[in-house]
C-alpha cells in the first residue's frame, strides 16, 4: 500500500465518521423541536398507584449503574 493510498483511507474514515456523527447532531434537533415531544411525555400511566417504583426492583438500581459502568468500558475500550 502506497502513502496515498493510506491517506486516501484516512481521509475516507474520517469522513464516514463526520458523516456518522452528524447525522446524530441532527436527529437529536430533530427530536428537541418535536412538537408531540409533550403529548408523548404526558402518555405515562396518570395512576401512580399503579406504577412500579424503586422499592418493587430494589436491586435495580445496582444493576443498572453496573451496566452503565460496563457500557463506559467498553466505549473507552475501542
Amino acid at each position: 500500500m502506497t502513502a496515498a493510498d493510506l491517506i486516501a483511507r484516512v481521509e475516507a474514515a474520517a469522513a464516514m465518521r463526520r458523516a456518522v456523527i452528524a447525522a446524530g447532531v441532527a436527529a437529536e434537533y430533530r427530536h428537541l423541536c418535536d412538537l408531540s415531544d409533550t403529548a408523548f411525555a404526558a402518555l405515562p400511566c396518570p395512576h401512580p398507584e399503579l406504577c412500579s417504583t424503586e422499592a418493587d426492583y430494589p436491586e435495580w438500581a445496582a444493576e443498572l449503574a453496573e451496566q452503565i459502568r460496563i457500557s463506559d468500558t467498553t466505549r473507552r475500550n475501542r
